[in-house]
Order: structure tokens, then C-alpha cells, then sequence
């Protein structure tokens, strides 16, 4: 499918290669003021070419907006938009015309539709993200009415990881370094990592962690409509992600439930949680707390060094990629998972007060 949410619904379309790329957001409060700047911002932090560890495709990724805008707020209509595709450079994956790429979506695509646009991966290419980011960075406005601020953060790349609590790190200064990592010192060699591996002509995995603060008590559906299982699919849904786990995720498996409870007090005057083992969630509905959860992403299928595949009649070959591809998609994919986030929140919040604004 190529649409996600509920009553917040956005539809994307376009591929890679194509003219342009766009999409319609569906169920978007009226009356909310839309801070093009910040979107150009959201935009600039994704988009291609921004640094010497992603890739060198270098595209503006302006935000063209069609309807759903007038006089600089939302007016509750469906919110149309476009983004240009302007540096694309489709001869580079010749290649790949009769070739699949090992672990990509090149062979799974050509099965269920038999056919794919081979250029540059066609609808399966990450260059779709830049649309969930535009839409994201609305749903982000409309959140800032209710108070709630979502921040991700580079946490992990290969190796290389952060060993202190999300509490421990001011996560506005993640956008001082190219790989968007909070801690300087682990920023550097995160950085050095992913340089070396594209010198070698291949690709590095990752994680990207996400606090999401000042959500309400109350958001999720039971029992197929969870907070937690909405977002799982949000984030899973994102080109190269492998894996999703919220508070203390699979290290929940190894304590007892006398160390994994969130005991509950009284905090000035609300009932609150001690700890937050849980991650904001339980029974797959918000508890008031910040919600924080992480997402790993693998290696970039794409690698520019020879690996042995086959071709469309299966005789065995060598290929190599050409063009530009990311060594690293974890800088990158912060922005994705931020906006994400933001159109989950926003529609279960949708879903808890009807139609009115979100203010």
C-alpha cells in the first residue's frame, strides 16, 4: 500500500528517477500555521548531498505546496505537494537493467509486479522518505500546539555506540556534527567509520534512537491498533530498517518483574511513574511518560564493490554498482524517524478528539 494512517492519512507517490515525487495528507487539522521555514528545514536535514557521508546525489528537495494552504494555515482540506526531482542520473544503473542487487528489493519487485524501474531502485528507493519528511514536519507543527516535541538522534553506527541513558545527552546537539550524534567525542568516530567504509567501497549499518516528550496519557487502541505496534510499522516501513524495540525492548527479557515494573507515586499532584522501564507504553497505550524507542537499520544493500548475483534468466554474473549511494543511512535517517513518529502521534491524537484543532 501506499498509503499509512488512519484519520491522518498520507499517500505518497513517485519514484526515484521520475519527474517528481509528492504525496496528499489527508485528515490534517484546520487552522494550524504552517511555517514553510521549518519545513525547508526538516527538508534540509534528509535530503541527499549534505555532507561527505551521505550521498553526492545533490537534489534542493524544495517543497512545492498545491492546496489544503490558504493564507498560511492549514484549512483542513487534503494538503497536496510536490518535490522535484532535478539531479538524477539514471544512465548510472544501466547495470542493473538485467542484474539484481544482492538483498535489495531489485528481485522481489520484478516477481510480484514483473516489472521494476531499475533506475535508481525505482518506488523501493529511499529517495520516497523525503515525502514522509515533508509531511512529517507538517504533523510536527500541529503537534507543537499540544506540546509535544519529538527528537531523534544518531545513537549507533557499526561498532560504535552510545552507552549513557538518552537523559544523559542534550539532544538539540546532534545537529552540530554530519552523523547527528549527541556526543561529540562518538560523533568523530562515527564519522572516521563512515568515511573509511566508502573509501573501501562499502556500506555500514546503525541505530537511530527517538524521544518523543509531552504526549498524553491515553494514546493507542487495543488491541490491534496499539501505540506501540503503530509505530513498529511506522518505523519498519522505512527503507533499510531491520529491527524496532521500545523502552527497555529485548533487555526486558532478561530481568524479573521486580526490576522491570515502573512503580507508580504521586508526583505534584498526578500519578506518575518512578522509572520508565516501559517506554512511555503500556498495553500498548501512552502512560504520560516520554516515549523513547530505537530503530536499526542494516548496511545499504548497494555497495560499489563486485559481488557475484544473477541475472533476470538467473545465469550467475558479477556485478558493481555505479552512481552515488549512501555508505551510511543513520545520519540520514533521523529526520525519517522524527517524521514518522510525528504523523503516528498525531493521528491517534486525531483519533482522540474528533475533528476539532489540535490546539
Amino acid at each position: 500500500m501506499n498509503s499509512f494512517g488512519r484519520i491522518l492519512r498520507l499517500t505518497t507517490f513517485g519514484e526515484s528517477h521520475g519527474e517528481a515525487i509528492g504525496g496528499v495528507l489527508d485528515g490534517y487539522p484546520a487552522g494550524i500555521l504552517i511555517d514553510e521555514e521549518f519545513v525547508r528545514r526538516q527538508m534540509q536535514r534528509r535530503r541527499p548531498g549534505q555532507s561527505a557521508v551521505t550521498t553526492a546525489r545533490n537534489e534542493a528537495d524544495e517543497v512545492h505546496f498545491l492546496s489544503g494552504i490558504f493564507e498560511g494555515r492549514s484549512t483542513g482540506t487534503p494538503i497536496a505537494f510536490i518535490i522535484q526531482n532535478t539531479n538524477n542520473r539514471s544512465a548510472d544503473y544501466g547495470n542493473l537493467r538485467e542484474a539484481f542487487r544482492p538483498s535489495h528489493a531489485d528481485y522481489v519487485y520484478e516477481q510480484k509486479y514483473g516489472v521494476r524501474d531499475y533506475r535508481g531502485g525505482g518506488r523501493s528507493s529511499a529517495r520516497e522518505t523525503a515525502v514522509r519528511v515533508a509531511a512529517g514536519a507538517l504533523a510536527m507543527l500541529a503537534l507543537r500546539a499540544s506540546g509535544i516535541e519529538i527528537a531523534a538522534y544518531t545513537s549507533q553506527v557499526g561498532d560504535i555506540m552510545l552507552d549513557k541513558d538518552y537523559k544523559a545527552y542534550n539532544l538539540a546537539s546532534a545537529e552540530e556534527n554530519i552523523v547527528r550524534c549527541p556526543d561529540a567525542e562518538a560523533a568523530l568516530r562515527m564519522q572516521q567509520l563512515i568515511l573509511d567504509v566508502k573509501r573501501e567501497g562499502d556500506t555500514v549499518g546503525g541505530v537511530v534512537s527517538c524521544v518523543i516528550k509531552g504526549a498524553p496519557v491515553g494514546l493507542g487502541e487495543p488491541l490491534y491498533d496499539k501505540l506501540s505496534a503503530r509505530l513498529a510499522q511506522a518505523m519498519l516501513s522505512i527503507n533499510a530498517a531491520k529491527g524496532f524495540e521500545y523502552g527497555n525492548g529485548f533487555a526486558a527479557a532478561v530481568g524479573r518483574g521486580s526490576q522491570q515494573n515502573d512503580i507508580l507515586c504521586n508526583r505534584d499532584g498526578r500519578i506518575a511513574a518512578l522509572t520508565n522501564n516501559s517506554g512511555g507504553i503500556q498495553g500498548g497505550i501512552s502512560n504520560g511518560e516520554d516515549i523513547y524507542f530505537r530503530v536499526a537499520f542494516k548496511p545499504v544493500a548497494t555497495i560499489l564493490t563486485e559481488q557475484p548475483t544473477v541475472t533476470r534468466e538467473g545465469r550467475p554474473t558479477v556485478i558493481a554498482a555505479r552512481g552515488r549511494h549512501d555508505p551510511c543511512v543513520v545520519p540520514r535517517a533521523v529526520p525519517v524517524v522524527e517524521a514518522m513518529a510525528a504523523l503516528v502521534i498525531l493521528d491517534f491524537l486525531r483519533i482522540e478528539r474528533g475533528n476539532q484543532s489540535c490546539k
